[in-house]
């Protein structure tokens, strides 16, 4: 289970780098799509997490700590 954490964490800070490089590359309205696009990838990629954590505390496969 660590493991999983560990990828997705990595997946988090990769989409928002790329958000960031998508912010400094596009300076038209295209760019600010693509990066709105980007942040909701990474939203969405933290709330799976989350729901990924709660549900392995629920049934048991995460104990106290990680």
């Amino acid at each position: 289970m660590r493991i999983v954490v560990i990828a997705f964490l990595l997946m988090i800070v990769a989409s928002l780098a790329s958000a960031l490089f998508l912010l400094m590359r596009d300076r038209d309205a295209a760019g600010g799509t693509r990066v709105a696009r980007a942040l909701a990838i990474r939203v969405g990629q933290s709330l799976t997490l989350f729901a990924l954590l709660m549900a392995g505390f629920a049934t048991g496969l995460i104990e106290g700590r990680l």
